[in-house]
């Protein structure tokens, strides 16, 4: 533990890097001393706090850097050994996840729905060590039809009955009643029907007025789609353990649905739904979600890509407070340059666009003074030396 005395040196020497780094890092850099379990001398001090500017000087970019096409290439050569994988929860027949290249495909589209969207549920501490308290908000969470608990349907045309047969092992995997599925189909509004049971599995619905087979079969269909109980979106719950915790993973998202659940932990709920996220809780937290999404396909790969890349494709993606695909519909549409518009995609229709319209190229980019043979306005380009010969 650190004296007083060397403390204090320590309040004083980070004082004076106020201005130098930015203040994160040297509030970081005072918790990890203050907190260090040996005893830290004043050199050790000037020694950190030395190699700490010498890092970050070394992890600053030189003015003029092309950062955009050193992100692009970073992410865009390792994503060339990429496989095109599906990766299957063992266990469970329905529960896949995307995963390599078509994911990192769909995250950098903004794509409007995942082609497998899931969700990683944690619970709260009075949850999160009971599987049976697990399981049963997993049930609650399961959107649940009567057609996932039927065993068989059957149609009786002497006295226009409908007959259900529940699946036993259904609704105890479900955690459902027969009572409760009953009490379903009583609030339908059906006309005219009387319910009977004639064992405990068996429920037969009799319709009064109705005149028609066509009406039956409707009347069926009706019955079987109705929700009994869970969120809508979420196919299937499953209890898994992690560590010392159950956690509840779900083929489907519903963000804003699960958050109003009893024993779910709200701020460790994870979804790879983009657009729920900026929808339910904001631009910001969908800008973090493409960050930690993309770095882990990569590190699925087991491809290094310095995170600064990947951070600066999420912050491009979400720069205007909406998410946007990196695409001729999103990000690169919207450049100003008609040049740079035109050799991405499209190239005739944009030039005749920007003719009609009288649009002004004004090279400021990269594209487009590459395209006229200009010097770009990077690294060296930058800068215009002028030489006056003859004077010293």
């Amino acid at each position: 533990m650190i004296n007083e005395e060397d403390k204090k040196y320590l309040e004083e020497k980070l004082s004076s890097l106020s201005g130098k780094i930015p203040d994160s890092v040297i509030q970081k850099l005072r918790d990890a001393i203050i907190s260090y379990p040996a005893n830290i001398t004043k050199e050790e001090i000037d020694k950190i706090i030395n190699l700490t500017l010498k890092d970050y000087d070394v992890s600053l970019i030189n003015p003029g850097e092309a950062a955009g096409v050193v992100a692009a290439q970073s992410i865009g050569e390792p994503g060339t050994q990429m496989t095109l994988r599906t990766f299957h929860f063992a266990g469970v027949r329905e529960l896949n996840v995307t995963l390599g290249l078509p994911r990192l495909i769909e995250i950098v589209d903004a794509r409007k729905v995942p082609s497998t969207p899931m969700m990683t549920i944690y619970l709260t501490d009075e949850y999160k060590t009971d599987r049976e308290k697990a399981i049963s908000i997993a049930r609650k969470i399961e959107y649940t039809k009567i057609e996932n608990v039927v065993d068989s349907t059957s149609i009786d045309m002497a006295s226009m009955a409908l007959i259900i047969h529940l699946d036993e092992k259904m609704l105890k995997d479900k955690g459902i009643e027969p009572d409760e599925v009953e009490k379903v189909i009583r609030k339908l509004k059906l006309g005219d029907f009387t319910i009977d049971r004639p064992d405990e599995l068996t429920i037969t619905v009799t319709f009064q007025n109705m005149d028609s087979i066509t009406g039956l079969f409707k009347a069926r269909e009706k019955i079987l789609n109705t929700k009994i109980k869970g969120i809508k979106g979420i196919k299937r719950a499953i209890v898994q353990k992690r560590g010392d915790e159950y956690v509840i993973i779900t083929d489907g998202s519903n963000l804003e649905g699960v958050l109003g659940i009893k024993g779910v932990d709200v701020s460790r709920i994870e979804t790879n739904n983009l657009h729920e996220v900026e929808n339910v809780l904001g631009i910001e937290a969908a800008r973090e979600l493409i960050t930690r999404e993309i770095k882990k396909v990569l590190d699925d790969q087991g491809l290094d890509v310095d995170i600064r890349h990947v951070e600066l494709v999420a912050d491009i993606m979400t720069r205007t407070g909406e998410v946007r695909q990196i695409g001729r519909h999103g990000v690169t549409g919207e450049k100003t340059s008609v040049f740079a518009k035109a050799a991405f995609e499209v190239t005739v229709k944009h030039l005749l666009d920007a003719a009609a319209r009288g649009d002004v190229e004004e090279f400021r980019g990269v594209v487009e003074n590459i395209i006229i043979g200009q010097p770009i306005k990077l690294g060296t380009g930058m800068v215009e030396l002028l030489m006056k010969p003859g004077v010293r």
